[in-house]
């Protein structure tokens, strides 16, 4: 079952971010009214050193309505080639800030937005996590590889894996 390891504070900001960031993209997980989960896949444009997850949305888009009816949001992130997995929950808010769009503003977001920084449909999702659970590999992809297989031959379990809590 690998070893476990529950961070805090600082460094399970530390943690959350290096594998959100090595992810890249998440499944952001909104609930309707009727609490119905709903997902779409997305990747944060920032995350701060404190935590807070920052990403580019359309106004009229499911996430924003979802949102503006109920906070509660839930980012998962798999790189399965990787063995790195994290699961974050917390709440998001709709904000509108021109400056904080031009921060975040990167060429590829041209994609969605084809107006450009000034497009009127565009809006920022700001997600403040509350805690998150995470997988990873404690010596990496091989390591963890041939101690599966070495577990397999010897007939004993052999787990790299490590898992934790994070409390932000």
């Amino acid at each position: 079952m690998g070893d476990k390891q529950n961070l805090s504070n600082q460094d399970a900001v530390k943690k959350m971010k290096d594998l959100a960031e090595e992810v890249k993209i998440c499944m952001f997980c909104t609930y309707d009214a009727q609490q119905v989960m709903q997902t779409a896949p997305m990747s944060a444009n920032q995350i701060d050193d404190d935590g807070t997850f920052w990403f580019l949305s359309a106004k009229d888009s499911t996430r924003n309505r979802d949102i503006q009816a109920n906070s509660t949001t839930d980012l998962i992130f798999a790189q399965p080639s990787k063995e790195n997995y994290l699961s974050v929950h917390g709440k998001s808010e709709i904000v509108y800030d021109k400056q904080k769009i031009a921060d975040l503003w990167n060429p590829i977001v041209k994609t969605w937005f084809t107006g450009g920084k000034d497009d009127p449909n565009i809006s920022i999702i700001k997600f403040t996590p509350d805690e998150a659970y995470y997988w990873d590999t404690k010596h990496g992809k091989m390591v963890s590889f041939l101690k599966i297989v070495a577990g397999a031959v010897l007939g004993k379990t052999m787990d790299d894996g490590i898992q934790g809590k994070l409390k932000v």
